[in-house]
C-alpha cells in the first residue's frame, strides 16, 4: 500500500513539474511575441524601402492568420492601408532615398495594386527613384512593377503578360452520371452561381456579363501598363497576344523592360544611384520593418473615424474567419455606443453569402448611420450580399476594379436518391404532415418545399431591390433593370448608379472625417486583430485544423464548392453570393 502511494505521489509531482514548464513554456512565447511586436525598427541613412517576395497585401487585420510559433513564416502580411501610409510617409523621409519592387509574385487584390501604384506615381513626384526587377514575373507583379522609372529583368528571366480570361467549371453531366441529384432556385438570368450545377456549358448571358466584365478590367490596366512603358496601345496589345514577355530579349526589344542584368549588378547600379561605394552595405528596408518604425495605437485616441473591416463570406452565427453576423453585430454596436468613433468608413470586400447574416448586419448599419456618419469603401469585391450590407451608406466609394451588384438571390439543395439506389440504399419515411420531411438528402426536396423556397427567393429578391432602391434613390423597375445577379465592374457601377464615387478607401475616410466635421483625427482599425497567442488556440480546434488540412489540399476556391454540398447550414439557407473570384 505504502509503494501504492508513493507511486500515486510521484505521478502527480511529475504531472505538476509538466505543467509547470509548459506553462513557462507559453510565458515565453508570449513573451517573445510580445517584444517582437512591439519592436521598433531603426531607419538608417540611405535606405532603399524594399517591396520583396515575401510581402503579402491584405485588406483587412482579421486577414492576418499568423501565430506565435510561424517563426519562419515566408510571408509577411501587411494591410494595404499601412502600406499606403508607409508610401507617403516616405515621399518625405530623407532617409529614404528610392523604393525598389523586388517581387515576382506579389500577393494582392486588383484594387490593392491600383491603390499601391497610385501612391508610387505620387511618390515619383518627390524626385526619389522607383525602380523593378524580377526574374520569373507574374503578370500582377508586372503590372505594378510598370510604374517604375525603370524595370531590369533578369537575362534568363521572364514575364508572363499574357491577358485575362476565366475558366468555368461545369458538372451537371458529373453529377447527373454519380448519382447526384440538385434542386436549384434562383431569381435573376445572371445568377450564374449555381449554374455549374445546371448545365454543361456557358449560357449566353453568362458570357456576356464575363466577357463584359473582364475586358473593363484589362482596358483599364493594360493601358496603364502601357502608358507607363510609353508603348503604344495597338503595340502592347500585340506584344501582349504574342507572349514577347516570356522571352527576356523580346521583352527588352518591345520595351517591356529597359535593361537585363543579374541581381548583383542591379544592386550595384543602386549603390551608385545613391553615390554609394561599390563595397559599402546598401540598406534596404522593408515595407513591414519600415511601418513598425513609425506605428502607433490609435485605439485610445479621441475623434476616430474607424474603419470596420467587412472581409470574406457572410455566415450566421459565430465564428474568426470570414465574415459571421453575431461577431460582426457586436462590433457595429460597439462602434455605435463608442464616443471616440465620430464616424464610421465600412470597408467591404466580400462575395456576399447568407441573405439572413446579410440582412441582420444592414439593419445594425443603418442604427448606427442614425447616430453617426457612415461611409462605405469597396475592395475588389463587395457583390451580392456584400453589396446589400453597404445600403445603410451616406456615400459609397467602388475602385474601377471593384467587382460588384450581382443583385440576386439563389438557394441550391443537393440529393443523393440516383446514387444511393444504385448500391442498393433506399430511404422510407413517415410524417405527420404534408411537408414533414420537406428535406431528405436521399429522395430530395419535396413539392410543397420547391414552392415554398421559390416564394422565399423571391420576396429575399424584392428585399434586396428595395433596399438598393431607397440608398441608390431610384425605382424598382431601374434598379431590377440593372440587377437580375449581374456583376458590374467599379466603372460601369458607377455609371449606372450602383456607387457614388470611383475612389480608395483614404479617399472615403477623407470623406467620413468631413461628414463628421473632423480636422484632426485618427484613423483606427476594427474589429481588432486577434493576438498571436489567441491564434494559436484557434488554429487547434479541431474543425479548424481539418478545414485548414482541407483548403490546403484542394484550393481555397475549390473548397467553396466542395462545402455548398457538404455544409448543411448552406444547404439551408437562401444565398446572396457572387460566383467569381478574379485574379489579375
Amino acid at each position: 500500500m505504502r509503494s501504492f502511494f508513493k507511486n500515486v505521489l510521484a505521478n502527480i509531482v511529475a504531472i505538476m513539474f509538466i505543467a509547470a514548464i509548459f506553462f513557462m513554456f507559453l510565458i515565453t512565447l508570449l513573451a517573445v511575441s510580445a517584444f517582437s511586436d512591439n519592436g521598433i525598427a531603426k531607419v538608417k541613412e540611405n535606405s532603399v524601402l524594399t517591396l520583396d517576395f515575401k510581402t503579402k497585401v491584405i485588406d483587412s487585420p482579421t486577414e492576418d492568420n499568423s501565430h506565435i510559433f510561424a517563426f519562419n513564416e515566408k510571408e509577411k502580411n501587411i494591410l494595404i492601408y499601412e502600406m499606403l501610409e508607409a508610401i507617403k510617409k516616405a515621399k518625405s523621409d530623407d532617409k529614404i532615398k528610392g523604393i525598389s519592387i523586388e517581387t515576382d509574385g506579389i500577393i494582392a487584390g486588383m484594387t490593392q495594386l491600383d491603390d499601391i501604384r497610385n501612391a508610387l506615381e505620387d511618390f515619383k513626384k518627390s524626385g526619389k527613384f522607383v525602380y523593378a526587377y524580377g526574374n520569373s514575373v507574374s503578370q500582377s507583379a508586372y503590372y505594378l512593377g510598370s510604374v517604375a522609372d525603370q524595370y531590369f529583368l533578369n537575362p534568363s528571366g521572364g514575364i508572363e503578360l499574357k491577358g485575362m480570361t476565366t475558366e468555368v467549371l461545369y458538372m451537371k453531366s458529373f453529377a447527373e452520371k454519380y448519382g447526384i441529384g440538385m434542386e436549384v432556385i434562383r431569381h435573376g438570368k445572371y445568377k450564374s452561381a449555381v449554374e455549374p450545377f445546371l448545365r454543361d456549358d456557358m449560357s449566353p448571358e453568362n458570357k456576356e456579363q464575363i466577357s463584359t466584365m473582364l475586358n473593363d478590367l484589362w482596358s483599364g490596366n493594360s493601358t496603364k501598363m502601357a502608358n507607363s512603358r510609353k508603348i503604344d496601345t495597338a503595340q502592347f496589345r500585340t506584344v501582349v497576344d504574342s507572349l514577347y514577355g516570356i522571352i527576356p530579349d523580346l521583352s527588352l526589344q518591345h520595351r517591356l523592360v529597359d535593361r537585363l542584368m543579374q541581381k548583383t549588378e542591379y544592386d550595384d547600379f543602386i549603390r551608385a544611384k545613391i553615390n554609394l561605394k561599390k563595397n559599402d552595405k546598401l540598406n534596404k528596408i522593408s515595407f513591414s520593418k519600415y511601418i513598425s518604425s513609425f506605428s502607433k495605437d490609435n485605439f485610445k485616441k479621441d475623434n476616430q473615424v474607424a474603419v470596420l473591416y467587412a472581409s470574406g463570406a457572410i455566415y450566421n452565427g459565430e465564428g474568426n474567419d470570414e465574415i459571421y453576423s453575431e461577431n460582426f453585430v457586436k462590433e457595429i454596436k460597439k462602434l455605435t455606443e463608442n464616443d471616440k468613433v465620430k464616424a464610421v468608413v465600412l470597408r467591404i470586400n466580400s462575395p456576399g453569402g447568407s441573405a439572413n447574416a446579410s440582412d441582420e448586419i444592414l439593419f445594425e448599419m443603418q442604427q448606427l448611420k442614425n447616430k453617426k456618419p457612415v461611409v462605405v469603401s469597396f475592395g475588389d469585391y463587395a457583390a451580392s450580399g456584400g453589396y446589400y450590407i453597404a445600403m445603410a451608406a451616406d456615400k459609397i466609394y467602388a475602385e474601377p476594379n471593384t467587382l460588384t451588384g450581382s443583385i440576386g438571390v439563389f438557394g441550391m439543395i443537393p440529393y443523393f436518391k440516383e446514387i444511393a439506389n444504385k448500391n442498393g440504399l433506399s430511404s422510407h419515411a413517415v410524417n405527420t404532415n404534408a411537408n414533414s420531411n420537406m428535406y431528405s438528402p436521399l429522395n430530395g426536396i419535396t413539392p410543397g418545399g420547391v414552392a415554398i423556397m421559390t416564394k422565399s427567393v423571391e420576396q429575399t429578391y424584392k428585399r434586396f431591390v428595395h433596399f438598393v432602391s431607397k440608398n441608390r434613390k431610384k425605382s424598382f423597375e431601374q434598379i431590377d433593370e440593372v440587377g437580375g445577379g449581374r456583376i458590374w465592374s467599379g466603372k460601369r457601377a458607377k455609371q449606372i448608379g450602383l456607387v457614388d464615387e470611383l475612389g480608395s478607401l483614404n479617399d472615403a475616410i477623407t470623406y467620413a472625417a468631413k461628414q463628421a466635421k473632423l480636422k484632426d483625427f485618427n484613423v483606427a482599425p476594427y474589429p481588432k486583430k486577434v493576438s498571436e497567442f489567441e491564434q494559436l488556440f484557434k488554429d487547434m480546434e479541431e474543425n479548424e485544423i481539418s478545414t485548414k488540412l482541407i483548403k490546403n489540399k484542394i484550393g481555397k476556391e475549390n473548397y467553396k464548392i466542395f462545402e455548398q454540398i457538404i455544409n448543411p447550414k448552406l444547404q439551408s439557407e437562401v444565398m446572396m453570393e457572387m460566383p467569381y473570384q478574379v485574379k489579375f
